[in-house]
């Protein structure tokens, strides 16, 4: 299986262990059990703690 790198979605840093985010997602409907970090990065947009405090964007 491919791995994928997960980055914000403004500035494309790369998002590492222990890192604060934020992600942008519309909450699910369904409801069951997933796995989270892969969930995250496909039904969400990840936005670092940088990118987030900047209000300028």
């Amino acid at each position: 299986m491919f791995k994928v790198i997960p980055k914000c979605s403004k500035c494309d840093k790369e998002i590492k262990g222990n890192d604060v985010v934020f992600i942008k997602m519309r909450y699910p409907e369904r409801k069951g059990m997933t796995e989270i970090k892969a969930y995250l990065q496909n039904e969400g947009k990840l936005i670092c703690e940088d990118c987030f405090n900047n209000k300028s964007n």
